[in-house]
């Protein structure tokens, strides 16, 4: 593996199964936003959608037809029923737009918090049949709502960027050799811009690469596939995909090749 992996095909755990107008859009402003995501569902009366997420370890601001709403990091599988017709514009956080929404990110995990934008929802409202035209818009809001950035806060990004993508990062000391600080410091950035542990991080990291293996590659023995991410043995990995996937890597990888 290169030391660098690439992230676009990690989050969704059955990528088959997302609506059809779901699209990710890269972002004008790097230092907020990793890329923003919309998803449009018309489905018929009597259908439903289940979408199940193995969540970046970071933070989405969503605008919805109701209502507009920071979520906070996930600590495990998420799942959303889609049912009718809706849209979401969302946005993956950099980790330094979130202290603008919390100061106590770990207060949100697995949870929201509402967002006082009325006009701006209007206007995103207004543009649900093309959300991609109004992306500009919220993100030059955003930037406006987030301020000026401190070192810190790009100091926070970097350590993001290393423990979600750098295949090379295994423990918390690797994050903090990798950024010339102490652990201490990693442990500080995390609280105050994610609201996970670092080695939270790094777990999230190593599932999100396990799974997305496995869906490309099913007939792999798990005992490789467990290697192959640095785990120490299969076990290992089975009980980190229990935890927090709910389910058996052997289930998960019969649900990604049934037709």
């Amino acid at each position: 593996m290169t030391a660098t992996s690439d992230v676009s095909g990690r989050g969704p755990l059955f990528p088959a199964e997302l609506p059809s107008d779901f699209a990710r859009i890269p972002p004008g402003h790097q230092d907020l936003v990793a890329w923003w995501w919309t998803s449009t569902w018309d489905l018929p009366s009597g259908y439903h959608s289940s979408q199940e997420l193995l969540a970046f370890p970071a933070s989405n601001l969503a605008f919805e037809r109701e209502h507009v709403r920071f979520w906070g990091p996930t600590t495990r599988r998420s799942t959303r029923v889609l049912v009718g017709q809706g849209w979401v514009l969302g946005a993956l956080l950099r980790p330094a737009a979130v202290p603008a929404f919390t100061q106590q990110p770990a207060t949100c995990r697995d949870d929201s918090l509402p967002v006082a934008a009325p006009q701006l929802h209007e206007t995103v409202r207004a543009s649900d049949s093309n959300l991609a035209d109004v992306v500009d818009k919220v993100e030059t809001w955003l930037e406006g709502h987030v301020g000026p950035l401190t070192d810190e806060a790009h100091q926070a990004n970097r350590l993001a960027d290393l423990a979600i993508t750098d295949s090379t990062i295994a423990t918390v000391q690797d994050l903090a050799d990798a950024l010339g600080i102490s652990t201490r410091t990693v442990n500080r950035l995390t609280t105050k811009y994610v609201g996970l542990s670092p080695y939270t991080m790094i777990r999230r990291r190593r599932l999100q690469e396990a799974t997305e293996w496995i869906r490309g590659n099913p007939d792999e023995a798990l005992a490789d596939v467990a290697v192959r991410y640095g785990f120490v043995d299969q076990a290992h990995l089975s009980r980190e995909a229990r935890t927090l996937l709910g389910l058996t890597l052997t289930d998960y990888r019969v649900r990604t090749i049934r037709p």
